[in-house]
């Protein structure tokens, strides 16, 4: 089982900045993949970032330039650094780990964007 625990959402005003963290926690070493996911009000859930274990990352087309997803396996965590933030960026993030067969969730945090 792994756990995982998100912090640092918050409300932000248009062209901010925020940086989300991701806690991973109990059998981490089966951990591959870790990343971040958002749903705003009445959409699925999509990916953000995303970043596998040997750094390489992935980004949703709209996020390129604007968002960074680090990861520092010392401390078990995944972090998304948020820049030029946007109204439509207003959503609930969620923090993925894949281990093999099976993606872990952490419970989410909001991220509110106002205009």
């Amino acid at each position: 089982q792994v756990q995982l625990v998100e912090s640092g959402g918050g409300l932000v005003q248009a062209g901010g900045s925020l940086r989300l963290s991701c806690s991973a926690s109990g059998s981490i070493f089966s951990i591959n993949g870790m990343g971040w996911y958002r749903q705003a009000p009445g959409k699925q859930r999509e990916l953000v970032a995303a970043v596998n274990s040997g750094g390489s990352t992935n980004y949703a087309d709209s996020m390129k330039g604007r968002f960074t997803i680090s990861r520092d396996n010392a401390k078990n965590t995944v972090y998304l650094q948020m820049n030029s933030l946007k109204p439509e960026d207003t959503a609930v993030y969620y923090c993925n780990a894949n281990a093999g067969i099976r993606d872990y969730w952490g419970k989410g945090t909001l991220v509110t964007v106002s205009s």
